[in-house]
This record gives structure tokens, sequence and C-alpha cells, in this order.
């Protein structure tokens, strides 16, 4: 029990805080009222003071951020480093890896990153080695060409690749129970292990250019070996896991839509840890694949691919996007209007060097937005035996206009010629896409300008197939692919423009003796100064019968959304050439100070 007087002591206590506390806010409020509230009053005289030191501070403040951004730009750069997943969207349809297959363009761009070939070409174009160690040595005769491996390179499951998978490919092509696209190039052609690091290629007859068909990719004996060949075309190989030596392996194929209509297909590919020529710095590969151009730009648009290829111009809706790049990579290849020389009013050719005069080339080539290097004979500039002495005629109207009236083609109240009631006419094919469009479209105006009426086919893709196909065509716009090397008999020669060839590639269907010599003279030789003599007359009569109007050299357009660090913009022969680096490319970036570069 607590006695009285103690209660008493801390009831006063309690009572003595209890005032101290009530003073303390007393005066507290009274200096706050006294030395805050009535010091705001005086603010509005001194407002101009203290604004210009707020402004003062936050100049301060912002120079401190702008030298530090400055600092970093200097002691750090944005470098491009490995890592990312490379999305790839392109129209068409996927239906086959196998190189011995791969045919379109969706099959031949996903076949190229996973399998090798014996050969491959380098920034400069030129031919080298890729699963071959050197290029091939050739003996005497140049009927024989060896090629040697590479040591220690493997699948994609670790097994070494050896000559005998070389032998397999090769002899499975000239296999006609396989099927192969690839079949009626190797024909005759003879097979054999040189050593255990080397293989033969035996021909009929000497072919110059034959070191440049052994880039086709190279698959697996020990996986297909025990294929029945009549089975190698439907094999789960080719679609479901397939086995290469590429940059990159085989991940998924996902095939989404209820119809053809709306159809996507999606490849992944992940990078071969083993690859030879270096991991790729890619984390991956992804193709979309779509079955219209609306479906693929709108993936774009909505970040769902990193890139697109196979369209002929940068669509209008992605031109303002600041992040988009446009690479434009020049073929070695040609458009040219092809004259059907055999029927109608092109038989006369006369009439064919008439147009060649009224047509501005480099009013044509100057409209197509991208740059563009001039087609004016059937070699282009740069390769062997190209003579700018065997250039077409140059733009002349008042030339063509003389040469048709020299010839009785006399210009009617329509502005078309004439002769004995027949019209200077006829029909100009080429394929319904923007640029062969817009090309056609003027080159229908510029002859019309000297009186001949060129009535426009533009057709869908299959159809155009078709026309070239059966050759029913006047006048054909038309690319060809050519390659590093000058030979061009495949488009030229007599016998390519009969039904029963091959491919049929001669065009122009053009026939000429002396041309034929030449072209056979020409690619059966190896010394390139021997070989440029050779072609000299099949120059000289292309000059002279114009069998078609030379143009330009087209390209491959690749449209990204940011760059693509390792991609260049140098010729290639093929689409899939753009492929030869890609162990290279990134499209990633951080900054990286000086002390890490």
């Amino acid at each position: 029990m607590l006695d009285r007087a103690f209660k008493l002591r801390f009831r006063r206590r309690l009572r003595l805080r209890k005032h101290q506390v009530e003073a303390i806010g007393q005066q507290a409020e009274y200096h706050l009222e006294r030395d805050l509230l009535r010091r705001l009053e005086r603010l509005r005289n001194v407002r101009r003071f203290v604004a210009g030191w707020l402004v003062l501070l936050l100049l301060l403040g912002g120079c401190n951020v702008v030298q530090m951004r400055a600092l970093g730009g200097y002691y750090q750069t944005l470098q491009p480093v490995p890592g990312g997943t490379f999305t790839e969207g392109m129209m068409g349809s996927f239906t086959n890896v196998n190189p011995m297959y791969a045919t379109s363009g969706a099959d031949q761009a996903v076949s190229r990153l996973v399998f090798s070939g014996l050969y491959t070409y380098n920034d400069k174009n030129q031919l080298v080695g890729d699963l071959a160690d050197g290029l091939p040595a050739v003996d005497a005769t140049g009927t024989v060409y060896t090629v040697t491996l590479k040591k220690g390179v493997t699948w994609h499951d670790g097994q070494k690749v050896t000559i005998d998978d070389i032998l397999y490919t090769y002899k499975a092509i000239q296999n006609a129970d396989a099927q192969s696209p690839l079949n009626g190039s190797w024909s005759g052609i003879k097979i054999a292990a040189a050593g255990p690091q080397s293989v033969s290629f035996t021909l009929p007859n000497p072919l110059a250019s034959f070191r440049y068909s052994l880039t086709n990719g190279i698959v697996p004996k020990h996986i297909l070996g025990d294929v029945p060949m009549s089975e190698l075309r439907s094999a789960a190989f080719n679609t479901r896991q397939p086995i290469g030596s590429g940059p990159f392996t085989w991940g998924a194929l996902e095939v989404m839509g209820n119809s053809s209509a709306d159809r996507q297909q999606r490849i992944a590919l992940h990078p071969f840890e083993q690859y030879y020529g270096g991991r790729p710095k890619l984390g991956g590969y992804v193709f979309h694949i779509y079955h219209d151009q609306d479906s693929l730009i709108k993936a774009f648009n909505k970040h769902e691919i990193t890139a697109i290829s196979g369209l002929d111009s940068v669509p209008k809706q992605l031109k303002r996007d600041a992040a988009v790049r446009e690479y434009n990579i020049p073929y070695t290849a040609a458009v040219m209007t092809f004259f059907r020389t055999t029927d109608g009013v092109l038989q006369d050719v006369r009439v064919r060097q008439a147009l060649v005069l009224a047509t501005d080339t480099k009013s044509i080539i100057a409209s197509l937005g991208h740059p563009a290097v001039s087609v004016t004979e059937p070699l282009l500039k740069g390769q062997v035996a190209y003579n700018p002495a065997y250039q077409q005629a140059g733009f002349n109207v008042a030339a063509a206009k003389a040469q048709l009236d020299a010839m009785g083609w006399t210009v009617g109240k329509n502005g078309i010629r004439q002769k004995q009631g027949v019209p200077l006419s006829f029909q100009l094919f080429a394929e319904d896409t923007g640029e062969y469009s817009k090309v056609a479209k003027q080159l229908q105006d510029q002859w019309r300008a000297v009186g001949v009426d060129a009535q426009l086919s533009l057709q869908g893709s299959d159809d155009f197939q078709s026309t070239l196909a059966f050759h029913s065509y006047d006048a054909l716009l038309y690319g060809i692919s050519i390659g590093i090397d000058p030979d061009v008999y495949a488009y030229w020669a007599s016998t390519q423009a009969d039904m029963r060839s091959q491919n049929r590639l001669n065009f122009s269907e053009y026939k000429s003796n002396v041309a034929d010599a030449a072209l056979e003279a020409g690619r059966t030789r190896l010394d390139p100064q021997l070989r440029a003599v050779k072609y000299e007359p099949f120059l000289k009569s292309w000059q002279e019968d114009v069998p078609a109007l030379g143009l330009y050299q087209p390209r491959l357009l690749l449209i990204t959304r940011g760059p693509v660090f390792g991609l260049d913009e140098k010729y290639i022969n093929v689409p899939t050439d753009r492929y030869k680096n890609v162990q290279n490319w990134m499209i990633r970036q951080r900054g990286v100070s000086q002390s890490e570069q």
C-alpha cells in the first residue's frame, strides 16, 4: 500500500508537468505567429529575389545533369553486344528444310541457316571454303575438281562431317528416285572419294563455272543413309528433326491458322555452340512466315518481328517510323526486257533497235527510289569479259523515230504507228509488283512517245510463272540471276530456247550461230584473259541483234527495326547469301566504358 504523503507528491508533480506543457505550447504558438506567419506577408516584397535564387538552383541542377551525361558519353559508348532473338518475317510457305528439296524462299532461308555447303561467299562476294578447306584444285584438262574437307567439323548431333556425307548428298541428288530439283544440274558428273579427306568431281567436259555450283547444303549420311531414295522427299528429317552443320540448330515448327488464307508458320532456331565458324552472337533466330503482305506489315508494326524480307519497297506506313532501317543489298543479277525474237513485230531487229533507242534507262533507274547499277549488255560491270565497247545503244528519241520512219511505220491519228494496216503493237508482260509495275508503265509511256503501242499485262505470281514456262508473251520484263561468273549460256544459247530443254531460260528465244560458238568456247576456258577473248563475238552479236533491253541490277530489300550490326550491303548472288556472315550479326547494344573496349 502506498502512503498518503507519496500520493500527494505524485499529484503535485503531475500538475506541474501539465502546466509546463501548456506553457511550452503557448510559447511555440507565439513564436510561430511572430516568426513565420507574419513574415510570410513580407514575402511578396522579396518574391523576385527568392524566384531568382530558385531559378539559379534549377540551372545549377540542370547543368549538373547535362555534365554528367556528357561525361558518361565521354567515358562510355554504345557498342553492339551478343544476345537477343532476331525475328524475320516473310511471305510464302515453308515445306522442306532439306537443301536437296528447298525451293521456296522460306525453305531456302531456313535451310541456309541449318545446313552448310562446301563453299560460300565472303564479304567481297568471292568464293571461299565453308566445309571445304580452300578452293577446289582443278586438273590440266579442266574436267576434274578435287575438294578437301576441313578437319574437326561436326553435325549438330556431335558426329563428324566426313567424305561419306559429301558423296551421299550428291549421289542422292543424282538419283532419279530421290526427285531432287537439283538433279538436272548434276547429270553426267562422276563423284568419288579422292582420299580420307577429299572428294573429286569429274565432268564430261570442261566448265569454268562449275565450282560455283558447290554451294548447296550437305546432309548427313548417318541420319538419312537407311531411308529409301523414293521416300527421302517425305522423310520426317525434312520438317521435324533435321540435323545440319550450319550456324543454327533446329528448334521447333509451329503452324497457326485454320485455313490457307490465315495460315502462319513459325520456325525457331538456336545457335550451334560448336559451329566451326564461331558460335553465333544472336541468342536465337525465328522465322515468321505469313500468307499475305498485310499480315506481314501488321506484325512488324506490332513489334512481333524484327525484320521484313521479300518486299520490293518500304510500305508508306513504315517510312514515318524513325526506328525503321532500310538495307539495300544489290544482286549480281539483271532486270531486262526480253523481246521474243521468233514471232510478231519484234522479229524485226530494226524494231527492237528502235525500242532500245527510245528507252530512257537513266530516268527509270532514278524513279526506283534506291541506288541501282545500270545493265547495258548481257554481262555485268566488273565481270570477266565485260567490255563497255559492246554496250547497247543509248537514249535517242530522234534516232528511234527516224529508224521507224525509214522502215515505213507511219504515225496514225491515234498516235500509234502502223504499216499496211497493221499497228506497231505488242504485249509486254510483267509480274504485278510495285517495282515491276512502275517500270513497265514507264516503258509503255516512253515507247508510246515514238508511236509504239506496248499493251501491259501485269500478272499475279502463279499466272506469271505459267507465262514464263510457256513463253506466252511478246516482251517480258523480268530479272535473271547471273552470279559472279560470266557463264550466261543458259539465257542466250539456242539450245535453251527449245521447248525440250530442261529450263528454257532463253526468254528471248535468241538464236545465233556466232553467239552459240562464243558461249560454248567461253565457258570451257579457265584462263580469265582467254575467256574474255572467247566471249567477245557473243557480246558483239548481242549488241547488233538486240534480243533484249538491259535496265538495272536489282536489290534485296531488308527492312529492320533498329540496326543489325554485321549485316553489310555488298553484292550477293542469291537471297540466302545475305546470311553468309550471320554468325556475326548483333542487334543489342549497351554502354561500354573506355576501359572495357
